[in-house]
């Protein structure tokens, strides 16, 4: 059986810095995704969504590892587009008018009939609530700022305000404020937590 070490294979894009803001260009990748509003912390269908993605990216990785490509591969870290309508309006006080998309990678040789097969088989088996909002699409974000931050959630202003500060020096922002968790929040203690933060930029 082959086995693949996806964040070993694409380093420069999961294994950021923590000391300093980098320059990557990221390529066209496939993902699960679920779109959804509001604050995150206060609206249950945040947790649904995050339960939906990973009992479909479980079951694909364990069709593929059964199947006839036999390949083993640990399921991608969980990742968060964020936004809002009105961006002079997003801030970390009031996240009620929050807009996101949380989404988990998958390797390229996972094809849509394999998605829908992992689909059905999750629906038969735990059917989480938002199933039914899961779907499969390549997404592209080029040229992007980005650097690890170690710590909770709550501290990453200076971070993310760092990453800003790099960007406007050079060029432009634009896109949606992305990022992408490296620790199991369960098991590890906040002061460990690894997120990079990533911001397209031209």
């Amino acid at each position: 059986m082959e086995a693949v070490d996806l964040k070993k294979e694409l380093k420069p894009l999961y294994q950021p810095s923590a000391k300093e803001v980098v320059v990557v260009d990221v390529p066209a990748m496939n993902f699960l995704m679920v779109d959804g509003q509001g604050d995150p912390n206060a609206s249950q269908p945040f947790p649904d969504a995050i339960e939906a993605l990973f009992s479909v990216a479980y079951t694909v990785k364990f069709m593929i590892k059964k199947g006839a490509l036999a390949i083993d591969y640990g399921v991608m870290p969980l990742e968060g587009l964020w936004w809002a309508d009105d961006m002079t309006k997003f801030s970390q006080e009031d996240k009620s008018n929050w807009k996101w998309t949380v989404m988990i990678m998958q390797p390229s040789f996972v094809t849509r009939e394999i998605i829908e097969d992992a689909i059905v088989e999750v629906k038969k088996k735990k059917n989480p609530s938002s199933l039914s909002s899961v779907r499969f699409e390549t997404f592209s974000e080029g040229r992007c700022a980005q650097i690890m931050h170690i710590g909770p959630f709550s501290e990453e202003g200076p971070t993310i305000l760092k990453v800003h500060q790099f960007i406007d020096t050079v060029s432009h922002r634009r896109g949606k404020h992305h990022e992408i968790y490296m620790s199991d929040i369960r098991r590890a203690h906040p002061s460990k937590w690894k997120t990079i933060v990533r911001q397209p930029m031209h």
